[in-house]
């Protein structure tokens, strides 16, 4: 929608330019004409009542005629230069538009190249089947044969280069990285499962040893209080706890042997 637009704007400007071209020569050539036939007494030149603080202007009528000639005749002599930089810009908009149409028509062939479309492999075969191919898209049917040649012959020139990076690759390169990507966040899922383990093991580590130290503290501090108390109460306890205790003959312990069933052979 846009391009048409832009085509249609494109046009009217052309016809607009034509038309003030024309306009401006006809009216420089008829007034240049019209004032020399005058001075020759051929036509007669144009009257106006024309006056000037107060005083009224003779031929007044002559002098606007050869005022407005002498114009016509400076804007007549710049119409070749108009005419050459019109041409300049037709050319550079005729080159623009079709610039744009190989680009259109090459991007359609490169993208049916990476699907896979195109099997021949000779150079001159695999250009009449690009050709056939653009020919026949319905997106390019107002193309010229020419715009689609050229974007046919660019067309093969890459087709290496859409082979490499067909349809069929990129997807399996994307199915690859997204693979990677998926192992890397599972591994990283595993990690931070190991650290929240790990964190609480050495608090499990330090809280038990803690217990421990406190325990350690309550008993020596029983230890200590009975070693106080019990002289007081029991004399007797303190030969008790410094005497060596009895040695005890260890009797033999019975071997519990519970035999097993054997595997039935």
């Amino acid at each position: 929608m846009v391009s048409q637009l832009r085509d249609a704007g494109l046009a009217l400007h052309y016809i607009l330019q034509r038309l003030a071209f024309i306009v401006v020569a006809t009216v420089g050539v008829a007034l240049v004409i019209w004032t020399a036939a005058a001075a020759a007494g051929l036509a007669p030149w144009l009257e106006l009542d024309l006056s000037l603080g107060g005083q009224p202007i003779e031929n007044a009528g002559l002098w606007v005629q050869c005022i407005f000639a002498g114009l016509a005749l400076v804007l007549v002599s710049f119409l070749p230069n108009a005419a050459h930089v019109m041409a300049l810009e037709r050319s550079h908009r005729s080159f623009q538009i079709g610039m744009r149409d190989i680009a259109r028509a090459y991007t359609m062939s490169h993208r049916a190249d990476r699907e896979g479309v195109f099997k021949l492999q000779s150079e001159f075969d695999s250009v009449r089947e690009r050709i056939a191919y653009l020919r026949d898209h319905p997106d390019l049917a107002e193309l010229e044969p020419s715009v689609l040649e050229v974007a046919a012959q660019m067309s093969h020139v890459s087709r290496d280069l859409a082979r490499t990076y067909s349809d069929r690759n990129v997807q399996r390169a994307q199915d690859f990285l997204i693979a990677r990507q998926q192992e890397v966040e599972d591994f990283n899922i595993r990690i931070d499962k190991a650290k929240a383990a790990a964190v609480e093991i050495r608090r499990w580590h330090e809280r038990l040893e803690l217990d421990e130290a406190i325990a350690q503290a309550q008993l020596a501090r029983l230890v200590d209080e009975l070693e106080d108390i019990l002289p007081e109460i029991l004399p007797e306890a303190t030969v008790t706890m410094d005497a060596p205790a009895p040695e005890f003959a260890e009797e033999p312990r019975p071997e519990r042997v519970v035999p097993l069933p054997r595997a039935a052979e």
